[in-house]
């Protein structure tokens, strides 16, 4: 009896055997150090966070300290890294949090990861399509005195993004890595500026003094701040497309998480340097996501400015581009393992790309940027715009999805070690690990409670519960998932988390099986 992966051909060209299900594993090599990291911090988009990030929880929160968050944030996820880049030795797979969590948790927690995990990343990419939109119909309207509805440009974009999704991932990592350079040197040229020419109170260090983060703003302040460093923690997914993924991986993980900890502390700091650290939440709430344009004009003029708003769009392109390739690749090994339809973890023969994956993804964002366009009836600059909830809705709800993986990975880690007897050797890492768990599960409980800040609604609004309410939807149905596969397919419950570790044991079963 054989199975739909194997059938071996040894005639095959160049003398590589071939394989009908060769398709479901990921084609391995395509990716080294500088392409990975690339690919992770397009994730990041810099300029997003400094213009639109930063501005909103001085503003909303009115705390100084953010520079000072950004450093403890980045203490906090290396703690986190160091146990997850471990488990990325030991598990090669492209579900990476689902599957990590497989292996410590169960199958059945695997598979609740998984879905939280395709909801969570689908809700950050799509709600970028709003803020790209919008921007994009503000550049039409500015500089060509032409209309354009936030739904054209944001619609042009999901198909731009599906389609090189289609195509092999060393294009997508040379377009996300010429923009992603060409952002950075941007925003470091404006840090520059600021810095030599400070506000009224110099060159102020006030903003790195813990009293700042004193006040109850300061949790809510942390969601919003956890939210940028989101990318890093996308390197394990590509681990089967690079030569060395127990070299690689790590080492990028590392570099993501110190470069953008020091990349934003540095930058909110220029942002409190430029306006001074007694103006920045009122320039914030009177500027709000024009604040830094609003500075880089007196400092570096028009053009610079002008610049710097086309950039602000091709640096969201980026990010839409990298969370659509981590969408597409969750949906390859949810479907290679039984979690969605078996066409999902197939790869197209032409790019060696999980080409479903990517057309689902491409699907799902055209479907919702076309509901929040039928249900817009207000001018695009208006608070209340479905273009504007568009993003505020999904980022967070896709952010507390990704704080809740991040956590039960944590948790994953320990389990994990301890039961293949490790813990003694792993003791540091472990310990780590349980430190990085606990501070992102209280994160994860201020996010929460205080939706209803993070998405601007009342207090008494239903969304404040709705919204998260995505989140533990997702899990629920993965673990009903989870059980039901148990129960009535164990054999695909023991593959959860397997990934091409199952297609090479598939193909040992099968040289083993008589013809």
């Amino acid at each position: 009896m054989t199975t739909d992966s194997t059938r071996a051909n040894p005639s095959a060209p160049g003398g590589i055997s071939t394989f009908k299900g060769q398709e479901r594993a990921l084609r391995a090599g395509r990716l080294g150090t500088g392409g990975l990291l690339l690919s992770v911090l397009a994730a990041t988009a810099p300029l997003m966070v400094v213009a639109g990030v930063m501005p909103t929880t001085f503003a909303v929160m009115g705390i100084v300290g953010q520079p000072l968050l950004f450093v403890v944030l980045g203490v906090v996820l290396v703690l986190f890294s160091l146990g997850y880049a471990e488990m990325s030795r030991h598990v090669h797979n492209a579900g990476a949090f689902y599957a990590y969590i497989s292996r410590g948790l169960g199958g059945t927690a695997g598979a609740g990861a998984a879905l939280v995990a395709l909801v969570a990343y689908n809700a950050l990419q799509i709600g970028i399509y709003g803020i790209l939109g919008f921007e994009v119909s503000g550049l039409f309207a500015t500089y060509a005195e032409i209309e354009v509805a936030w739904w054209i440009p944001a619609l042009v974009a999901a198909l731009a993004v599906g389609l090189l999704g289609w195509l092999k991932i060393d294009v997508n990592a040379r377009v996300l890595g010429v923009l992603l350079v060409i952002e950075v040197l941007l925003v470091v040229i404006f840090d520059i500026a600021a810095l030599t020419d400070p506000g009224t109170e110099g060159l102020s260090l006030h903003a790195f003094n813990p009293d700042t983060l004193t006040g109850a703003g300061v949790g809510t302040a942390l969601c919003f701040c956890i939210a940028a460093f989101l990318g890093f923690e996308q390197a394990p997914v590509y681990a089967e497309e690079t030569s060395r993924p127990h070299v690689l991986v790590p080492r990028v993980m590392f570099l993501a998480v110190a470069g953008v900890a020091v990349f934003f502390a540095l930058s909110s700091w220029a942002l409190t340097v430029a306006t001074g650290p007694a103006a920045i939440v009122g320039t914030a709430q009177k500027q709000s996501a024009g604040m830094l344009f609003f500075l880089t004009e007196s400092r570096l003029g028009g053009t610079f400015t002008d610049v710097l708003h086309v950039l602000f769009v091709t640096g969201m392109f980026a990010a839409l581009l990298s969370f659509h390739n981590v969408v597409a690749r969750y949906a390859f090994a949810m479907g290679r393992e039984g979690l969605l339809p078996a066409a999902f973890g197939r790869t197209s023969g032409t790019s060696g790309a999980p080409g479903t994956g990517s057309l689902l993804q491409t699907v799902v964002a055209v479907v919702v940027v076309t509901g929040f366009a039928i249900a817009d009836d207000k001018p695009v600059g208006d608070p209340t715009a479905p273009v504007l909830h568009l993003f505020t809705w999904l980022g967070n709800v896709g952010a507390l999805g990704v704080i809740v993986l991040m956590a039960a990975a944590s948790l994953s880690v320990v389990v994990f070690f301890v039961r293949r007897g490790a813990a003694g050797a792993q003791a540091w890492r472990l310990v780590t690990s349980a430190l990085a768990g606990i501070a992102l599960l209280v994160i994860a409980g201020y996010t929460v409670k205080d939706f209803d800040v993070l998405v601007g609604a009342g207090p008494g609004s239903s969304l404040s519960w709705v919204l998260p309410g995505i989140i533990g939807l997702a899990l629920a149905a993965g673990l009903v998932l989870g059980l039901v596969l148990r129960a009535r397919a164990p054999e695909k419950h023991a593959r959860i988390g397997l990934g091409n570790e199952a297609f090479q044991l598939d193909k040992a079963a099968d040289g083993a099986s008589p013809s």
